[in-house]
């Protein structure tokens, strides 16, 4: 192996791939999401009959035979094969030639909040028919969370850093914080960075539905039950997919002449310290991300162009994180365009912040900011913009992202527009 080349200090993204419930593919999604498109439906992957909720944000156009050899395709658990698909079009979109030098340089950094729920639901349920010997050896290494990461190196013969985040439903986002990091610091030329998720089986929808957290009112309105920052929000919608971007170091870029979509500027986490799944009720955590993002940036509040809100649709999330936003935007957060992706995707837990970063990148590039759909009833307490139902035109040179998750976990990524 030759010599690592001098890091330049500067991470672009110069690959986008992702796989949503509005569609597989940016040249699918991204018209989707500008259109107002929702993703919500009844629960195809399970009888949902039971459940409190019976509504999701599923991914309907994936086909893992398209990515995968077939035998595998049909083996592996449906996260893998997200991450394998999202990965694949990135790095096809990127236009990076694979040499077996650069194999070396090109590191994978995918996370997921949950990991292999739905192989895991299906030995279990193996397990109890037909006892422990029906269980595939094949259930550790298909259920753990690193395997997007794992078995997405091994497809592609990425020897670089390859790492795992779990970090519930700021994952994605701290995944692509950490391989900014990895590339900063020289450690690799390129990563693969982003989160994928699959929770929509038995279990995933039990366990949410247990903990009261998603919404049950418009189990017959599924493409109007995910209304982020509007005052009849009852709780979130589960979704699913992946997010992957190609990062690499902006001086490699350059030599190649790869397009570039955006710079990664800023990246902030925290911990609230303060309960395993309500925010900080004074919205400590995801002020102090903030803040710590725009630090690193280098950049004022003021020059962001549009906020890609983590904008659940619980009323504490969405309460408080507006409440963070004023705090760190000041006045400019009555100015700045902020919506709520989530109203459209549903909510793909570890997934989410990589979606939503694809969406900040594409959103600065065609000066269009997505919309939040079926906002239709103003809250007193979330009074600022948030691009209400119809998508705008806008020049955007900066965008902020935010992720927050169970556990206390808060990240901001900040990105400029590309070149």
């Amino acid at each position: 192996m030759t010599d690592r080349p001098t890091p330049s200090g500067r991470v672009v993204v110069t690959g986008l791939g992702g796989v949503t419930p509005v569609g597989t593919g940016v040249e699918t999604f991204w018209p989707n999401i500008l259109s107002g498109v929702s993703g919500v439906a009844r629960i195809t992957l399970t009888d949902p009959t039971p459940y409190s909720s019976q509504i999701a944000a599923e991914v309907k156009d994936f086909d893992a035979n398209d990515w995968l050899d077939k035998k595998e395709a049909r083996r592996i658990d449906r996260f893998i094969a997200f991450a394998v698909g999202a990965s694949t079009m990135a790095l096809k979109d990127s236009g990076i030639e694979l040499t077996d030098e650069l194999r070396n340089e090109f590191g994978v950094l995918i996370g997921s909040g949950i990991g292999g729920l739905t192989y895991l639901g299906e030995q279990h349920r193996r397990q109890v028919e037909g006892g422990p010997d029906r269980v595939s050896p094949f259930l550790v290494p298909y259920m753990i969370a690193d395997m997007a990461s794992g078995y997405t190196s091994i497809v592609h013969g990425l020897k670089g850093p390859n790492n795992c985040v779990v970090t519930a439903c700021a994952t994605g986002a701290n995944a692509i914080g950490d391989a900014y990091h990895i590339i900063k610091r020289g450690d690799a030329v390129a990563m693969l960075a982003g989160g994928s998720e699959a929770p929509i089986n038995e279990i995933g929808v039990a366990a949410f539905c247990a903990a009261r957290a998603m919404t049950t009112s418009r189990n017959d309105d599924p493409e109007g039950a995910s209304r982020p920052f509007d005052k009849d929000r009852d709780g979130f919608v589960i979704g699913e997919g992946a997010g992957v971007l190609v990062l690499e170091d902006r001086d490699h870029a350059l030599a190649r002449g790869a397009k570039i979509y955006g710079e990664v500027v800023g990246y902030g986490l925290s911990g609230d310290a303060y309960h395993i799944t309500q925010p900080h009720p004074e919205g400590d955590g995801a002020i102090r991300a903030m803040k710590m993002a725009f630090r690193n940036a280098g950049i004022t509040p003021s020059q962001v162009g549009y906020i890609n809100a983590h904008g659940t649709s619980t009323y504490y999330n969405d309460k408080l994180e507006t409440a963070a936003i004023k705090s760190v935007y000041g006045d400019h957060a009555y100015k700045v365009p902020i919506s709520s992706t989530k109203s459209m995707t549903g909510h793909p837990l570890g997934a989410a912040g990589a979606i939503e970063a694809i969406f900040c990148l594409l959103a600065m590039r065609d000066g269009k900011i997505p919309p939040t759909i079926n906002y239709t009833t103003p809250d007193p307490e979330c009074d600022l913009d948030y691009v209400p139902n119809v998508a705008r035109d806008a020049d955007v040179e900066y965008a902020a992202s935010n992720s927050f998750g169970f556990g206390g976990h808060n990240v901001c990524l900040i990105f400029k527009r590309g070149s």
